[in-house]
């Protein structure tokens, strides 16, 4: 008997849940009190997010573009580099009078081919050639010292060959062989006091295989 009570009791409940369970679905609820008044709607994104400098690639006057993350790649070298010179502005010119996005001097461009440098400053497509070409010749310049510093310690940094080039972009290729032959004593500074030590830390570790030693590197 008693058995049978809790039977009814169970399937009496289980109803109960059913019913409550139809009952809500067919509830509809009342937004009328919900509002969206007084919320901003309209939501943008503000600009300084994007004066983060490992966010900035090369830029064409005031117009900015973006690149995603580059890394160590060779890419991101020669980004890197630029913004350092210049801000990664082609049309930049220095108080010494160097010139475009990687800031060449006019003694530079002519052993590269270039002999125009006022339309050498109107030519993003040319300072990119400009960069490889260069890059390319001091990498010969520098081919043995490469062989024969790269992975050892200098002045407290280890040497790799994006270093090198970079220091070689800044100094010239005879500097760099001056510091990495003296072991760090003689170290060149440009105008604004940069090193070669500067550059050969601070562009340590990039994959630069794309440039490939070429004595009569020539960008046209």
């Amino acid at each position: 008997m008693v058995k049978n009570i809790a039977s009814y009791i169970t399937i009496a409940l289980t109803i109960c849940v059913l019913l409550n369970v139809s009952f809500q679905k067919d509830e509809k609820i009342d937004l009328s009190k919900y509002s969206t008044d007084g919320l901003s709607l309209n939501y943008t994104v503000n600009d300084d997010v994007y004066e983060d400098n490992n966010l900035l690639a090369s830029n064409n006057s005031s117009d900015y573009q973006y690149s995603p993350f580059l890394g160590k790649s060779f890419v991101g070298f020669k980004e890197a580099l630029a913004f350092k010179e210049s801000g990664g502005n082609y049309f930049s010119v220095n108080t010494y009078g160097y010139l475009g996005k990687y800031q060449f001097g006019a003694s530079t461009l002519k052993m590269i081919g270039i002999h125009n440098p006022n339309q050498f400053l109107k030519n993003p497509k040319l300072q990119e050639k400009a960069f490889i070409a260069n890059a390319a010749r001091n990498k010969w310049i520098l081919r043995r010292d490469i062989k024969n510093f790269v992975g050892k310690r200098i002045n407290g940094i280890i040497i790799t060959e994006s270093g090198i080039l970079a220091a070689a972009h800044l100094a010239g290729p005879g500097s760099v062989k001056k510091y990495l032959r003296s072991y760090g004593l003689d170290n060149f500074a440009d105008g604004f006091g940069t090193t070669v030590h500067n550059y050969m830390k601070r562009f340590s570790g990039y994959d630069t295989s794309f440039v490939k030693p070429n004595k009569l590197a020539k960008a046209v």
